[in-house]
């Protein structure tokens, strides 16, 4: 006779964790939506051309855009070319 097991994972769907993720896929959707926000204000129509008289690379600046890739260090980059600091930057996602 062959007994199968099943495993109930709805406490994933409800957990800290999954909660936690969706919140940061969130925040990086609202990191990238901003800085796109900045760049247009600064009178930029492509990505391209910003990063490249900001002296970023073209992909790195494409994804910190999309949202799907950021570290602090090119996000600060990116924040001060746009003469601005950190805790203004996030402080202005909540506005």
């Amino acid at each position: 006779m062959l007994k199968i097991n099943y495993i109930n994972i709805d406490f994933l769907i409800k957990s800290p964790v999954m909660s936690s993720e969706k919140e940061f896929e969130k925040l990086k959707r609202s990191i990238g939506t901003k800085v796109k926000e900045l760049r247009l204000k600064a009178g930029y129509k492509s990505y391209e051309v910003f990063a490249w008289d900001n002296r970023i690379s073209r992909i790195q600046y494409w994804k910190m855009e999309k949202g799907t890739n950021c570290t602090l260090k090119s996000l600060q980059k990116v924040i001060s070319i746009h003469d601005l600091d950190m805790v203004d930057f996030f402080n202005s996602l909540n506005k």
